[in-house]
């Protein structure tokens, strides 16, 4: 794919999660960013930074670790609620508007690289890999979280793609939560890669509650229901309600929905 079509899918991906309010869909996840901060067992004062950031869940559970963190997202609006969560928390925190896939940072930088559901979004997968472990010191580490293909979310985004489909040429970032393509994207360049398939509980108060939520607050499905149209929303809404219902495994009335990821703890070779 050209490099002229990925810069307009990226600024058309752009205005997607500036849609909405991720953090209200950012805050129900914030365990994930703990639970892999804490996988990766980084030091107190050790330099990390934060791709794909968003409003900031890694880049806090770091912070709190006494890590010195750099968070780094290209949708300046999502950096500033990062800084003020860290604020309120009174921890320090850079923040800078980056790309993924051209980091401004020189080679072996950081001592650790992380990401929570952030930078496997980036179109270009083999760039954003290739960036990860460049800015990254040889023997640090690298942290992920990623939906996994077969989870709740990669059901999710096939839902919606089946009534908006996806940019065609593009791999789904689901795809990132796949042990084998993720070893592919890394290959020599990293060692010691372990992962560990975990799962992630969101709660509603039923399966409606989940797709309303989701509709107005996630900039992906936000952005598919205009795309549709009052008229052509109700069939998409009528999915989402009937994928979570699915996956709920609440038995009083409300929702309980298991949504799998892929956690990915490797050192830079």
């Amino acid at each position: 794919m050209s490099e002229l079509v990925l810069e307009g899918l990226k600024a058309k991906q752009q205005k997607t999660w500036a849609s909405g309010d991720y953090g209200a869909v950012a805050a129900l996840i914030h365990p994930m960013a703990e639970e892999t901060i804490q996988a990766a067992d980084l030091s107190a004062s050790a330099e990390v930074l934060d791709i794909a950031a968003g409003t900031g869940n890694a880049s806090i559970a770091a912070a709190r670790c006494g890590c010195r963190v750099t968070a780094t997202d290209y949708v300046p609006g999502l950096l500033v609620r990062a800084r003020e969560r860290a604020e309120a928390e009174r921890l320090p925190l850079t923040t800078e508007v980056a790309d993924a896939e051209n980091l401004p940072c020189a080679d072996g930088r950081y001592d650790a690289v992380v990401s929570v559901v952030g930078a496997m979004f980036a179109p270009d997968q083999e760039r954003t890999a290739a960036e990860m472990t460049r800015v990254v010191r040889r023997g640090g580490t690298i942290a992920l979280a990623n939906w996994t293909p077969d989870g709740f979310i990669g059901e999710m985004f096939r839902t919606v793609g089946r009534r908006v489909p996806p940019p065609p040429g593009i791999r789904g970032p689901v795809e990132w939560g796949s042990e084998e393509r993720v070893r592919e994207l890394f290959g020599d360049r990293v060692s010691d890669l372990r992962t560990e398939r975990r799962e992630f509980v969101f709660r509603f108060t039923s399966p409606e509650h989940f797709a309303d939520y989701f509709r107005e607050h996630y900039g992906p499905t936000l952005k598919a229901f205009e795309a549709l149209g009052p008229d052509g929303g109700k069939p998409l809404y009528d999915d989402l309600v009937a994928l979570a219902g699915r996956y709920n495994t609440a038995t009083d009335g409300t929702a309980r929905i298991p949504s799998a990821y892929l956690q990915i703890i490797a050192t830079r070779a």
